[in-house]
């Protein structure tokens, strides 16, 4: 539970505690602090994105505790405590994540503003199952609005990741 501060002005402030892509930061934030600033602002973290600001379209998607959410829903003083992963969290070293590869081997990425949260949405989704049918794709990634394609390169790039790695082969946009 977040820490309360009061200033001298007597306005209270709360000290909280996050774990993002694995490292801890602590951090002092007003009441009405949304966790996509705290992740953009504070940590430099501008991998996620600020869209509607509404959650409509799922550019602000990170994972708390494996599951997507929209971080420009949440307050920060909610993930005091939590685990969340951005898509700065999602290579492993210098290897990237087998769904990043498949976005860019597929043709999944445009202009890359909703890319993000896509590929958040897919981890969480192969994650809990690692063989979704095309309408499951489909589901996972309802809550992310891209503007630049019909989603066909974004739902073949998920499922081109669940495929061994010698299975995959790039899909041409032709």
């Amino acid at each position: 539970m977040a820490q309360v501060i009061t200033d001298k002005q007597g306005i209270q402030h709360y000290m909280i505690t996050i774990n993002v892509n694995g490292d801890d930061y602590t951090r002092v934030v007003k009441a009405n602090t949304l966790l996509v600033n705290v992740l953009r602002d504070e940590l430099d973290l501008t991998g996620t994105k600020k869209g509607c600001e509404l959650g409509d379209c799922g550019s602000c998607t990170v994972l708390i505790e494996g599951k997507p959410v929209d971080s420009c829903l949440i307050l920060a003083v909610e993930a005091d405590g939590y685990k969340i992963t951005t898509i700065e969290g999602v290579a492993e070293s210098a290897q990237l994540d087998k769904i990043q590869e498949s976005f860019i081997n597929n043709g999944a990425i445009q202009c890359g503003y909703c890319s993000p949260g896509m590929i958040l949405s897919a981890k969480a989704l192969l994650t809990t199952n690692p063989h979704p049918t095309e309408h499951e794709v489909r589901e996972a990634i309802a809550g992310n609005l891209c503007r630049c394609t019909g989603y066909v390169n974004i739902v073949k790039a998920i499922l081109k990741a669940t495929e061994e790695p010698n299975d995959q082969e790039v899909i041409s946009n032709e």
